[in-house]
């Protein structure tokens, strides 16, 4: 307010200059504080030409309306005024003497434009809070008006760096839905939040890379959520599964150089690969070697085969796959209690078993038989100790559509929305460190925040 009341006296001394000039403060009949100038002039013609004086004039008004507005938004602003007033008339008008205190754009009227101006003569900040100072204009700004452009023979503008008060500006920042949801007070995929819960939302999928050549349209990728020594969760793991003789596992130290397409490392498997039923875990990749009901242990650091065993019964090779085919009979799976392998049986006449894996050994735990048909979805995962499955492998708007809970040996119909944006999915997978599924859809690897509710 001190910068805009000083400015407009400047204005009415360069619009009409006369020897003094006199402020007088009053309230109105509404409670409001109006200031009147009075500059002193023998004849009207002292003042510029007629043109000049009527664009000053509206100018003026202009002005004082802008000031009343800050007033009233500013408590302070009529005392700081009326201080302001009193100082240019202590320092006679704007014709101050040696030494009195001068505001810098009148200063720089009286100097002219390109000389410096005294530091002792320049006006101070602000010392308000942080959030009153000006900023950068941000996207979606709104910004306070432009002023008044001035006539040929009216007052330069001032700085608007001089202004002691600052409007408040509005920044918005565009935010995806998918974001709120995942911040809820339910947690965060990926969060450290480790309790279990049923799964009750999955949300848009996000690219991590894509596969260039016809090998990679259908493969596997994960990461290990219980990492052993030199490995750690941010270690990634692909393999592309077109083809008949599939031995390489291509490692990379992050995401982002899988998104790169350079690995740090490339295993040559001693046996060939079914399909993409594959998973990293505890330090060892879990596999169906290729036309055999079996399934592998390759460990990561020693890089050979420790541990094999027949699923018994167990179909392979296209007897029991998902609806999308691909060989996958034999599907591994991770989950907060540990190693899974999911598969069917001609005693189970196509439904889906279920099967809890020793991750050192691989004996069977523990089996459940189900009564949902495994040809009948297009892929499944587990989450803590509860089967689910995907509705459809290429319809872009899918559904997670059953779910088996092994704590209670029962199945229900579910309808979760789930999406296939390149309308081939051949792989889905669950990682309980990441809260997250990790998928392969038609080259593209990509991966699906969840949400679990918790009772």
């Amino acid at each position: 307010m001190l910068g805009a009341w000083a400015l407009l006296g400047a204005a009415l001394a360069l619009g009409c200059r006369g020897d003094t000039a006199s402020l007088r403060r009053a309230a109105d009949s509404a409670g409001r504080c109006t200031y009147s100038f009075t500059v002193p002039s023998p004849v009207e013609a002292s003042c510029p030409d007629a043109g000049g004086g009527t664009e000053l004039r509206a100018e003026l008004a202009a002005l004082t309306a802008r000031l009343s507005r800050l007033e009233s938004r500013d408590g302070g602003a009529g005392q700081r005024g009326a201080e302001a007033g009193a100082r240019l008339e202590a320092a006679g008008g704007l014709n101050p003497q040696p030494g009195a205190w001068v505001p810098v754009a009148a200063e720089r009227s009286r100097v002219g434009r390109g000389t410096a101006v005294p530091a002792a003569a320049r006006w101070p900040r602000a010392a308000g809070p942080a959030w009153s100072r000006p900023r950068g204009r941000a996207r979606g700004a709104a910004l306070a008006p432009a002023h008044a452009a001035p006539g040929p023979a009216a007052a330069p503008r001032w700085d608007p760096q001089t202004l002691a008060y600052q409007e408040l500006q509005s920044e918005r920042t565009e935010v995806p839905a998918s974001r709120l949801l995942e911040e809820t007070a339910l947690g965060r995929p990926g969060s450290e939040d480790s309790g279990c819960g049923e799964l009750v939302w999955v949300g848009e999928p996000v690219v991590f890379g894509r596969a260039e050549s016809i090998a990679g349209k259908y493969g596997v990728w994960m990461k290990d959520p219980e990492p052993v020594p030199p490995f750690t969760r941010e270690t990634t793991w692909r393999v592309d599964v077109v083809g008949t003789e599939v031995r390489q596992l291509l490692q990379y130290e992050a995401a982002e150089q899988l998104a790169q397409g350079y690995p740090a490392k490339v295993h040559i498997l001693p046996q060939p690969l079914e399909s993409t039923g594959a998973v990293v875990y505890r330090g060892g990749l879990f596999f169906q070697p290729r036309r055999s009901r079996a399934v592998a242990r390759y460990d990561l650091r020693g890089e050979a085969v420790t541990a094999e065993k027949e699923i018994p019964g167990a179909g392979f090779h296209g007897q029991y796959p998902y609806s999308w085919g691909g060989y996958t009979d034999i599907d591994l799976a991770v989950d907060e209690t540990g190693l899974w392998v999911i598969y069917s049986t001609e005693k189970a006449r196509g439904a889906i078993v279920l099967s809890k894996l020793d991750p050192e050994t691989l004996e069977i735990r523990r089996t459940w038989e189900t009564n949902i048909r495994k040809r009948g979805v297009a892929n499944s995962f587990v989450i803590c100790g509860t089967l689910y499955t995907v509705s459809s492998y290429s319809a872009p708007n899918a559904t997670i559509n059953f779910a088996y809970d092994t704590s209670t040996s029962s199945s229900r119909a579910l309808s979760i929305p789930f999406e296939n944006r390149f309308r081939y999915l051949s792989m889905v997978d669950y990682n309980p460190a990441e809260r997250q599924l990790f998928a392969w859809d038609s080259f593209n690897m990509v991966t699906y925040p969840i949400r679990l509710s918790h009772a």
